[in-house]
């Protein structure tokens, strides 16, 4: 303290001096933002939850095939292909919620010792993400993809449409969350929470689930039981790092 009083009384005169342009004393730092408070401060990182039901599905799927050829493998894709996103069209899924994932055509080797690989035929794929808005139906279109020709399914990843109003909610619990640790803090201290001097926004989750692959390559027959998919509830959460003035 010592050190920063002495500081203080050699800028002084230089300001006596020196006065500031209009312009320069506009852009110039408050006094209040230079000179460190008078008392502890404490820094609070705190999460704050809230809990929303997922409204939104997304899921990958798509056609493998194999040939001896390539354009038989691509051709065969194709066709099947169709097929499933015909089928999603009829299912009600919009055209915006259905998007290519990912279309690839590769070599197949088999390996032997002492040998060079040899090509023993081709393999296409062709996989598209598709949201579904409606999770309760999602699992009977899967199953209609696959009765299609969909051999290829990879998800879901469970999110919501909407997610700002919930993240308002975990903010406000998040001040909540850092003033009762604020408060804590203080007490153990033998001091008490003046004021927030800061409020700094550290990241959030807006109720996406990382992706739970349910990877396969099947079909479907008639006796097969429905495939069902659960939405559950999801957390939201937002950090806040706040600084707070303890006296």
């Amino acid at each position: 303290m010592k050190l920063l009083a002495t500081a203080l009384m050699l800028a002084v005169p230089v300001l006596a001096t020196a006065p500031l342009s209009s312009a320069s004393a506009q852009n110039a730092p408050s006094v209040e933002s230079m000179v460190p408070a008078s008392g502890t401060v404490l820094d609070v990182s705190a999460t704050g939850r809230t809990t929303r039901v997922p409204d939104v599905a997304m899921i990958r799927s798509g056609v493998v095939t194999q040939d001896a050829t390539a354009s038989a493998a691509l051709s065969d894709n194709s066709d099947r292909m169709a097929r499933v996103l015909a089928a999603l069209k009829s299912a009600g899924v919009a055209g915006r919620d259905i998007a290519t994932a990912n279309v690839s055509l590769s070599p197949q080797y088999r390996y032997a010792d002492h040998a060079p690989p040899v090509i023993t035929g081709y393999q296409a794929s062709n996989t598209v993400s598709v949201r579904f808005r409606d999770i309760a139906k999602a699992g009977a279109i899967l199953d209609a993809l696959v009765k299609q020709g969909a051999n290829q399914i990879d998800g879901p990843n469970l999110s919501l449409d909407k997610p700002e109003a919930a993240l308002d909610d975990a903010r406000a619990d998040a001040v909540k969350v850092a003033r009762a640790r604020a408060e804590l803090y203080a007490k153990a201290a033998g001091m008490s929470v003046a004021r927030i001097v800061s409020i700094g926004e550290g990241g959030e989750n807006a109720g996406n689930q990382p992706p739970m692959p349910q990877f396969r390559m099947l079909r479907v027959s008639a006796d097969s039981a429905p495939t069902q998919i659960v939405s559950g509830e999801t957390d939201v959460t937002v950090t806040l790092n706040v600084r707070f003035l303890l006296k």
